[in-house]
């Protein structure tokens, strides 16, 4: 059962559905953007530990979740190659490849991360093995996958969720077998993380992308 709105939740609420409805202006319905804004929402608010920021994560989420339909319906069509990768908590693999792919696509490319059982945070020793690289992944969150975002996808990559990943017809779909970083240290991460990044950048010259930064690791 999620927890009651509060009141200050409820205005925070409003106000991201306020700034949802001028970023998708002419591309979806105030229906349809409050519709994906509380179900956003009620994804989280049943597993959270700290309820305060609830709003904000439902915004991104349903932002996400927004742009993934609008590319699946035709009515945002810019070219970009978009990957999906997911493995099971979202807390580890998956926001390591997203951090990674986004650091060397840059505009070029479009991806996004979930989990088929998302954990409640990312996994700390994670984010340090990648702030060693420059990249910050701190800000991201463990979130569930969505069908309309699995359909955006042009490449679905996964990493150990099994049969709990989405399968839909016309989707590449790719495993990449690595060790789960639940648990391990800084030290014993190391070495997923830099098979990581270079299976990343090798997607990236399979989609023809340029990365914008020469890696010295890979």
């Amino acid at each position: 059962m999620n927890p009651a709105i509060t009141l200050d939740q409820q205005y925070a609420l409003k106000t991201a559905a306020t700034r949802l409805e001028r970023e998708f202006a002419g591309t979806f319905n105030v229906e349809t953007i409050e519709r994906f804004l509380h179900s956003s929402y009620d994804q989280f608010a049943g597993r959270a530990k700290v309820t305060t920021f609830l709003p904000l994560l439902a915004e991104k989420f349903a932002r996400q979740r927004l742009s993934a339909l609008a590319r699946v319906e035709g009515k945002h069509l810019d070219g970009k190659p978009t990957v999906l990768f997911l493995c099971i908590h979202n807390a580890g693999r998956s926001q390591m490849a997203l951090g990674f792919f986004e650091h060397y696509a840059g505009e070029n490319a479009v991806a996004w991360s979930g989990g088929s059982e998302p954990g409640d945070q990312v996994n700390g020793e994670a984010i340090a093995v990648m702030t060693e690289r420059g990249i910050d992944i701190s800000n991201e969150y463990p979130k569930p996958w969505t069908d309309e975002v699995v359909r955006a996808a042009d490449v679905v990559i996964t990493m150990g969720c099994g049969d709990a990943c989405p399968i839909f017809p016309g989707k590449r779909y790719e495993e990449w077998v690595l060790d789960d970083p639940a648990g391990l240290t800084a030290t014993d991460i190391r070495p997923i993380r830099d098979e990581i990044e270079r299976r990343v950048l090798a997607l990236l010259d399979e989609l023809h992308v340029a990365p914008r930064f020469t890696s010295s690791h890979a």
